[in-house]
């Protein structure tokens, strides 16, 4: 059901064609959003994420573009902006993982996490602000992680990256409050999407399910629901912070 505080409101999602930023968009989808879906290389399940969302009634479209590079980060918010003359939402999405242990990791390992991972939350967000500054209000949701918060051994990039999105937030959140715009960061913890959840040996699954008070791995849905929430109303006064959605990991 539309949501009268979001409908009709735009919103680009990075890395939205499969996963957490797949749920992102289909989730705020039924809350009446516009959604341009971003993705880099899978053209095939980026559609697919817009057909689901046009199925339901929604409107979507796809916009290709490796938001890590400055040219093309900033034709991605040019093509969004243009599809339906503005951009309310920005939901900073756009990830991957090189997991390797510190004395194996490689300089490219380091770059390629830190340039998808962060740099594109720094190159997007530039370029959207400028209209909601403008307009005197907005919404920025930064996907970070509980590894930027407690660190993961054989995740340095992948730490460091997620705690930069975490400070990133706070410092950008006190700069344009003051123009009623509001910068948040979500921090996921063990999601099941298919990803490197789906990838675990029971053993594995079993072990991290037991660090788990809630004792169970959490859905993109979930995930969803809660940058839901803070995109509408419910957000209105908050920004800067944090919000860990991880079962009680790291409580």
């Amino acid at each position: 059901m539309p949501d009268v505080a979001l409908s009709g409101k735009v919103a680009l999602v990075t890395g939205s064609s499969r996963g957490i930023g797949a749920s992102i968009a289909c989730r705020l989808a039924k809350s009446g959003v516009k959604i341009g879906v971003n993705y880099n290389t899978n053209q095939d399940a980026a559609e697919q994420v817009v057909a689901n969302i046009v199925a339901s009634g929604g409107e979507a479209f796809a916009v290709a573009g490796d938001v890590s590079q400055e040219d093309s980060a900033q034709a991605v918010v040019k093509q969004a902006t243009e599809r339906w003359g503005q951009i309310d939402i920005l939901v900073n999405n756009a990830g991957i993982t090189r997991d390797r242990l510190l004395l194996r990791m490689t300089l490219e390992d380091w770059d390629q996490v830190l340039d998808v991972d962060l740099r594109s939350a720094f190159l997007c967000t530039k370029f959207v602000m400028p209209q909601l500054i403008k307009r005197r209000q907005g919404r920025v949701i930064n996907i970070s992680s509980v590894v930027g918060i407690g660190g993961n051994p054989g995740q340095a990039n992948y730490a460091a990256a997620k705690a930069g999105l975490i400070g990133f937030t706070k410092a950008v959140a006190r700069e344009v409050a003051s123009r009623n715009v509001t910068v948040n960061a979500v921090a996921p913890g063990f999601i099941d999407t298919g990803g490197m959840v789906g990838q675990m040996t029971e053993e594995a699954r079993q072990q991290i399910l037991s660090r788990i008070p809630l004792g169970r791995f959490g859905s993109g849905d979930e995930v969803a629901e809660v940058v839901a929430f803070l995109c509408g109303k419910g957000g209105d006064y908050i920004t800067g912070q944090v919000l860990t959605i991880d079962g009680g990991l790291i409580a």
